[in-house]
């Protein structure tokens, strides 16, 4: 008994690893335990890859499964594709608005699920949810779109904690906080008048226009020291208006969304693997069109255009400094969010992804 006594402690000070329990309260204050840091993971929404990407160098090796709803953008996965040719081994559980397949996780033997606050109040995906519960699957919510500036920290350090990587998690949540209270302390010490601001998501000169209500980009336009003009006739995240509508708001600044999603629909064209030539004709083609060419903010030199998948990472710090200095330009001329970009690609993102991320008409 003595010899195995001795032998133990031999191990523990050849410095073997040794993991206790890990419990974390998640984003619906539910607590989740799982026995050591998870490394076979399912993930509710096939992009928060790239946020397992800010905090492990190689993420991929992390996930089994995802969810096909809410996927990484094509040029995007290239991009991972050519660094981490694995990830064509990850299996699909769902791929439709709101669906996943129990059997399909539970097939993969998984030691954690993370899903989306947004699935939370679902009943199918409650279902589910109990479904993978019951076979003893940990499962862990997180949240970087609802309510980004409120949840996307606090989910990357959730994830950072259930995947061993709470010192990298701490690090970004540093950078962030850094950047964030640059902003916040910088208007607040301000008299600057706040400009209206219209949103245009998934912005397209046909069928104008949707927009935002309440969380999302909202609350990026409102610390970045703008006031969203659609928050009082879009009740929920996102709403519509006419075009005759925009015209007679005629904000201060005029700010569309847009995606590699948008090239089939005519519409504006940002984001992975698009070069500033496609950008700037796609952002020309739509400020010139019949009722944006009105606008105040169009002939102003005050209309802008940025990539839509900012809403669904904690990278979008490097948007609501873009955004703050394109309000604010005297008060933020220091900013530079490219640099931003550029630092988050350099010191955490596990792959670099080539892009155009906005585009102006400031004169």
């Amino acid at each position: 008994m003595r010899l195995q006594s001795l032998a133990f402690l031999a191990c523990a000070c050849l410095g073997f690893p040794a993991f206790a329990e890990i419990t974390v309260t998640d984003i619906l204050d539910r607590p989740v335990t799982i026995p050591e840091p998870a490394d076979r993971i399912v993930l509710g929404e096939g992009r928060h890859l790239s946020v397992l990407g800010l905090i492990h160098d190689d993420p991929v090796s992390l996930v089994a499964g995802w969810r096909l709803e809410r996927a990484l953008d094509e040029p995007t996965l290239a991009a991972w594709r050519a660094k981490f040719p694995a990830i064509d081994a990850i299996q699909t559980v769902g791929g439709g608005a709101r669906s996943i397949s129990a059997e399909s996780v539970i097939a993969l033997k998984p030691d954690l699920l993370v899903m989306s606050l947004m699935d939370a109040s679902d009943p199918a995906m409650q279902r589910a949810r109990d479904q993978i519960e019951a076979a003893g699957i940990p499962v862990a919510y997180v949240d970087f779109f609802s309510h980004p500036q409120e949840n996307a920290i606090p989910s990357l350090r959730i994830l950072g904690k259930l995947t061993g990587a709470e010192d990298r998690a701490e690090e970004f949540a540093q950078f962030y906080q850094e950047r964030l209270d640059r902003v916040r302390d910088r208007l607040a010490a301000s008299d600057a008048p706040r400009p209206g601001v219209f949103f245009h998501v998934h912005a397209a000169a046909r069928d104008c226009c949707s927009t935002v209500g309440q969380g999302v980009f909202h609350d990026f336009i409102t610390t970045a020291g703008g006031r969203n003009l659609a928050a009082e006739v879009a009740a929920g995240v996102q709403g519509n208006v006419s075009l005759e509508y925009l015209i007679g708001a005629d904000p201060d600044f005029y700010i569309a969304t847009g995606g590699t999603h948008m090239a089939a629909r005519g519409g504006l064209v940002l984001g992975s693997g698009v070069d500033v030539d496609q950008a700037r004709d796609s952002f020309d083609a739509l400020t010139g069109a019949p009722g944006f060419n009105a606008l105040s903010a169009v002939q102003n030199g005050h209309a802008a255009g940025v990539w839509h998948l900012f809403n669904d990472s904690p990278v979008h710090i490097a948007l609501i400094e873009y955004l703050a200095k394109t309000f604010h330009p005297d008060l933020f001329a220091d900013l530079d969010p490219a640099a931003t970009l550029a630092e988050i690609e350099a010191r955490f993102s596990s792959v670099a992804v080539d892009g155009t991320w906005w585009i102006d008409n400031r004169q």
